[in-house]
């Protein structure tokens, strides 16, 4: 199978004191997806910032801004909006993307499955808020972006297929490294591939210095890769210096070239994910 690439520009941590490249207003955003275009994405997975503090925002025109930038381009690439829980509590503030319709109306949002701590902050996702977040895409015809720290999350997405709350195919960024979560070496990797759901896509994401190596193990395993400057905003393990997301993103297409692996079109995927076609239609496609 081609090569998926998920985009992550962004992310919700980074600012311009701990690194100059990463992108934050809604301009650079799109400007740093447009180059990611230009080089070879599959996907790409939006976190927004307030224009004047550059801090997280929930808030929906802030996403349509940044969405509608990239269809002026792009009209068929595959776009998640973040419905993270990192100190977005409220329901209605985590969901306000996902009310975003027609040219602007977003293909996936991401799901985090469960709760869970990062080095120096939570992402509270109780079983209520993920059970209304997946109701709440099901109903609007858009696809759940499963976000797996380990197995156990694994298992909860089981769980709400079963109460049908998922629909197949599934596609899961399965996220390693974390220090309260799967680590990121094979026997962690290996099990979560191993519990996956049938009829589900998946990539790996390193944080920090494992994202190379979950990159690189993906691509020789048959896998998706997640990259970008939300996970890693280093592009050597020293250390010494800072990436772009164009390095980022270079580097995997050299790695996906030496493992004879071509990088995989949007319209492929939304094939594979029953999406609509994109250029003017986004979300599921229920007519299967």
């Amino acid at each position: 199978m081609d090569l998926i690439i998920n985009f992550t520009p962004t992310g919700m941590i980074p600012t311009k004191e701990m690194t100059p490249h990463i992108p934050v207003s809604v301009t650079e955003i799109i400007e740093n997806v447009h180059e990611a275009v230009e080089i070879g994405i599959t996907m790409v997975h939006l976190h927004a910032r307030d224009e004047i503090t550059g801090i997280p925002t929930y808030k929906a025109e802030v996403f349509g801004k940044i969405i509608e930038g990239i269809r002026k381009f792009s009209r068929d690439l595959i776009i998640c909006v973040s419905l993270s829980g990192r100190g977005i509590r409220e329901f209605e503030h985590r969901a306000s993307p996902l009310q975003l319709d027609g040219e602007l109306k977003p293909d996936m949002g991401s799901l985090t499955l469960s709760s869970l701590n990062f080095n120096n902050t939570e992402s509270v996702n109780s079983p209520e808020m993920i059970q209304r977040l997946a109701l709440e895409m099901k109903d609007k015809g858009i696809l759940a972006e499963l976000e797996a720290f380990d197995a156990g999350m694994i298992n909860y997405a089981k769980y709400l297929e079963a109460k049908g709350l998922l629909q197949p195919p599934l596609y899961f960024n399965l996220l390693l490294g974390n220090i309260a979560c799967a680590q990121a070496d094979l026997l962690h990797a290996g099990l979560m591939i191993h519990d996956l759901p049938q009829n589900s896509f998946w990539s790996f994401a390193g944080i920090g210095n494992t994202q190379l190596k979950m990159n690189s193990l993906a691509i020789a395993a048959g896998g998706g890769v997640r990259v970008g400057l939300e996970d890693n905003i280093w592009f050597d393990k020293e250390r010494t210096r800072l990436a772009t997301n164009s390095d980022l993103l270079i580097r995997v297409h050299k790695l996906a070239e030496a493992n004879s692996r071509n990088i995989m079109a949007p319209a492929e995927l939304r094939k594979l994910l029953r999406l609509k076609p994109g250029f003017g239609e986004y979300g599921r496609d229920y007519s299967w």
